[in-house]
C-alpha cells in the first residue's frame, strides 16, 4: 500500500491538486470507459454516509424509496418538449438488443421524470393518493464531453425525488422543503455554508416552472451547483395525462416536483476543505473517525504496543470508526503520512512513555494541532474533539466565502473583480435571458442563484442598465 503520492500545491495548481488529492486518498480512479469513473473503498465509504443521512432524512420528511427502470422509451422523452430538448444532447441511446435492433429506441436514463410519470399515470386516481412522495437512489448516465472525477462523469450516482400533489402551493411548500433538507445537510454535515437560492430563467431544469438550488464555495473561489430542487408544474402531468379526481369530484392535473443530488458532494468535501496534505474530511462524513498509531520504541515489545492500542480503541467506543495501524513494514512517520492523504480527523499515537503517563497524544487532521491527553476521560474528550473539528470547520468555510463575496455595482468593477481576486459577486440582475447569455460569454461568470433572502434593493443591471428589484449571485463555476 503506497505512501507516496505527491499532491501537487494549491497554489500551484489547483486543478492538478483536485485529483492528486483524489489519488493519495485513494477514492477513485479511472475507468476503461472514457468519461467514467470507478469509485474505490474509501470513496464509496463516503458516499454511503451520504446516503445514510441524507435517506434518513428524506424519511422524516415522509418519502419512500423506490426504483425504476434504467432504459427509457425514447418516446417517453419526446411527450415533453423542453424536456427532451434540454437533455437530448447528453443522451446515451440503445439501438440494438440480443442481436437485433430495437423497434423504439432505449435511452439510458439522463433522469427519471418521464418513467416515473408514466407509473404515476396508473397510481394516482383520487385526491386520497396524493401527495405522493418517492426517491430513488440510482446512477444515470449523461454523455458529457468535458469530465472530472466526481464533478462531471458520464455515469454518476445520485438520489432523486420525484413527488406529485393536488396544488401549486403544495408543490411549491415541497420544493422549499427539501431545498431546506439539502441546506441543512451541507452545512450541519458536510460543514459547507451554501446559498439557497432560486436559479434564472436560462439555469432552470428543463421542463420546469422553477428551479432552486443550494450555492457552496469551493477553495478557488469558484461556485458549485450542491443540490437542486424543480418546482415541475403540471408539464409531466399533461404529457402523460395524469389526473386526480378532487374532493368536488372533478378532474384535476396532478403538480409536480423533483429534486436531487449526486456524488458530486465527494468533489465539493474535497475542494472546500482539503490542503496541500491531503483529504481533510468533515467527522460526520468520515467513515474512519479516528487512526490509531503503536509506537514500539527500540526497547518496547511490538505486540504489546499493539494489544495496548487495540484496548485503547475498544475504551473509545467508535465501533468500526477507529482503525488501529500495526502494519509492521512502515515507519510512524510513513503512518502519519499516510492518514494524513486519507483525510481521517483525529490519530492518537500511543508510545511506550505515553503508557508510562497513562495519556495519548491527539492530533487534529484539519489544524494539525497536537497535544497529550490523560487516557482517564479519553473518551469524552475524543467525542468533544470530533464535534468541535465539525463546527470549526464549518465555521472556516463560512469565513473564507465571506471574505471572497463583493457587492458590485459597474460593469468595470464586475469585470475586474470575477477576474482577481474572484469569488461570489453580488451584484444587481435585470432578469433578461440575452443579458445573462453576454455576461457568461464575456467574463465566464453565471448567476448562480437569486438568494432566498435577498432584500429589495432599486438598482440597475450592471451591463445593460436595465431596473432591477434584487441582487444575484455571479460566479464562476464547476
Amino acid at each position: 500500500m503506497s505512501t507516496e503520492t505527491k499532491i501537487t500545491p494549491r497554489a500551484q495548481d489547483y486543478n492538478q491538486w483536485y485529483l492528486d488529492v483524489i489519488a493519495a486518498a485513494q477514492l477513485a480512479d479511472y475507468a476503461p470507459v472514457k468519461g467514467c469513473m470507478v469509485i474505490r473503498p474509501d470513496g464509496y465509504a463516503i458516499w454511503e454516509n451520504i446516503q445514510r443521512v441524507l435517506d434518513g432524512m428524506f424519511k422524516d420528511t415522509g418519502h419512500q424509496n423506490a426504483y425504476f427502470p434504467l432504459l427509457i422509451p425514447e418516446s417517453f422523452f419526446k411527450k415533453e418538449a423542453q424536456h427532451v430538448e434540454g437533455f437530448a444532447p447528453e443522451c446515451a441511446v440503445v439501438t440494438h438488443g440480443g442481436g437485433e435492433k430495437l423497434e423504439e429506441p432505449l435511452y439510458l436514463r439522463p433522469t427519471s421524470e418521464t418513467i416515473i410519470w408514466s407509473m404515476f399515470r396508473s397510481w394516482i386516481s383520487s385526491h386520497r393518493d396524493l401527495p405522493l412522495l418517492i426517491n430513488q437512489w440510482a446512477n444515470v448516465v449523461r454523455w458529457e464531453m468535458r469530465t472530472r472525477l466526481f464533478l462531471r462523469t458520464t455515469e454518476f450516482l445520485w438520489q432523486e425525488g420525484h413527488t406529485a400533489h393536488a396544488s401549486d402551493a403544495e408543490a411549491e411548500e415541497e420544493c422549499r422543503r427539501m431545498l431546506e433538507v439539502y441546506r441543512v445537510f451541507a452545512e450541519e454535515h458536510m460543514a459547507i455554508p451554501v446559498i439557497p437560492g432560486r436559479k434564472s430563467e436560462k439555469e432552470k431544469f428543463a421542463g420546469a416552472l422553477r428551479t432552486y438550488s443550494i450555492e457552496a464555495m469551493m477553495q478557488d473561489g469558484r461556485a458549485l451547483q450542491a443540490g437542486t430542487s424543480h418546482h415541475l408544474g403540471q408539464n409531466f402531468a399533461k404529457a402523460f395525462d395524469v389526473t386526480f379526481q378532487d374532493e368536488k369530484g372533478q378532474r384535476q392535473l396532478v403538480w409536480a416536483t423533483s429534486w436531487g443530488v449526486s456524488t458530486r458532494l465527494i468533489g465539493a468535501l474535497i475542494m472546500a476543505h482539503s490542503d496541500d496534505k491531503g483529504l481533510v474530511l468533515p467527522p460526520r462524513l468520515a467513515s474512519r473517525q479516528v487512526a490509531i498509531v503503536p509506537i514500539p520504541g527500540k526497547q518496547a515489545d511490538p505486540e504489546r504496543m499493539t494489544g495496548e492500542a487495540r484496548r485503547l480503541a475498544d475504551e473509545l467506543g467508535l465501533g468500526r470508526a477507529v482503525v488501529v495501524d500495526d502494519r509492521p513494514n512502515l515507519s510512524p512517520g510513513a503512518k502519519y503520512h499516510y492518514w494524513e492523504q486519507h483525510g481521517v480527523p483525529l490519530r492518537l499515537e500511543l508510545g511506550p512513555r505515553d503508557l508510562e503517563k497513562q495519556q495519548v497524544v491527539l492530533v487534529r487532521r484539519d489544524t494539525g494541532e497536537k497535544r497529550s491527553l490523560p487516557r482517564g476521560g479519553l473518551r469524552e474528550a475524543v467525542r468533544q474533539e470530533l464535534e468541535a473539528m465539525q463546527r470549526e470547520m464549518f465555521e472556516k468555510a463560512r469565513a473564507f466565502r465571506e471574505s471572497r463575496t463583493y457587492s458590485v455595482d459597474t460593469e468595470e468593477q464586475f469585470r475586474k473583480t470575477i477576474e482577481e481576486p474572484g469569488g461570489f459577486l453580488r451584484a444587481h440582475y435585470c432578469g433578461d435571458t440575452e443579458c445573462e447569455v453576454r455576461i457568461q460569454n464575456e467574463t465566464k461568470a453565471t448567476v448562480r442563484c437569486i438568494p432566498l433572502d435577498a432584500p429589495a434593493e432599486k438598482g440597475r443591471c450592471p451591463f445593460c442598465g436595465k431596473e432591477s428589484g434584487r441582487r444575484a449571485i455571479f460566479a464562476k463555476a464547476y
